[in-house]
């Protein structure tokens, strides 16, 4: 359900940055607080990330006035004066001391690619936004985007989900996560879009995949071809080997359905890359009309029993 005070994070008036949209956020659950990593937009079309947190999920209680991650390399700085450009939809996954980033990198001409940046755990937690060098880790000339990291490594390899130039999710698994030599994301189909679904058209994940008794639990959007509206859909990935998918929902999870759902810059988009798990409750934060910051929550319980039917 969604939270009655909804959206949680609108754009601000006050810093250029932020001061057009303000949505799709990655998130991660540590020291008891949710970290929330936000795209943010400026009137100029450039994506930087903004970071917020908040202790129960809903308020926001720290709010950071500058951006903690922006544009620094040739492939996300702006080539097209007022077109979008820079850093966009950022995803978190904590693997031991290390922090890893991804999000989609694009200058306006290439076609938008998977960057990778780190930050270690000890810089996070005392908000020394020290990121490492972002990298490339998707192919050439290959739209690229909706890449996650599984929060643990699977049989000793990295596991990596994304969407390259199709419609289809790929999941990849890496011996390391240096991509030196020219090595880029690959991997094999792990879901597509399902004719007879309203997830028909595209896929793509949400966050990285949240790890429960019964499964990986993996929320993506599906894009469906008669309305063009953005659905949140669920599936669930065999622990041991996520290549097998368990259970995938018949039906949206989530849908637009509110006014800042329905109208901001692009209409009828519900959009998330970022979920955390409190107990037994997921909180998931998501992008309405790509312009505003919301949550709803549900039971995770409620979901997985609700997947497996």
């Amino acid at each position: 359900e969604r939270y009655p005070k909804n959206p949680i994070l609108k754009p601000s008036l006050k810093n250029d940055w932020e001061a057009k949209a303000v949505f799709n956020a990655g998130a991660l659950y540590e020291n008891k607080k949710i970290h929330l990593f936000y795209r943010a937009m400026s009137h100029d079309n450039t994506s930087t990330i903004g970071y917020v947190n908040s202790t129960n999920g809903f308020v926001i209680k720290e709010k950071f006035d500058q951006p903690v991650y922006k544009p620094r390399k040739d492939f996300e700085n702006k080539k097209v004066a007022g077109g979008n450009s820079g850093c966009e939809d950022a995803r978190l996954t904590r693997i031991g001391d290390t922090i890893y980033m991804t999000y989609t990198a694009f200058n306006g001409i290439d076609a938008p690619r998977v960057a990778l940046t780190t930050i270690s755990f000890d810089d996070f937690t005392k908000k020394n936004w020290n990121w490492s060098e972002p990298i490339l880790i998707s192919q050439p000339n290959l739209d690229d985007k909706d890449a996650a990291i599984f929060p643990k490594k699977i049989n000793g390899k990295f596991v990596v989900l994304h969407r390259p130039n199709s419609e289809s999710i790929l999941i990849d698994f890496l011996d390391d996560l240096d991509f030196k030599n020219g090595k880029y994301l690959n991997g094999t189909v792990l879901m597509s879009p399902r004719p007879e679904n309203r997830d028909n058209k595209k896929i793509g994940i949400n966050g990285p995949p949240i790890e429960t008794k019964d499964g990986w639990l993996l929320l993506y959007h599906g894009l469906s071809k008669s309305d063009g509206k953005y659905h949140l859909w669920s599936a669930l990935l065999d622990l041991k080997d996520p290549t097998k998918v368990i259970a995938r929902s018949k039906h949206p999870i989530f849908e637009a359905e509110m006014l800042y759902e329905k109208s901001g810059i692009v209409k009828n988009v519900v959009f998330s890359n970022g979920a955390i798990l409190k107990g037994d409750t997921l909180f998931v934060y998501y992008g309405g009309a790509d312009k505003v910051l919301g949550v709803a929550t549900i039971k995770i319980s409620k979901l997985i029993k609700d997947l497996k039917k």
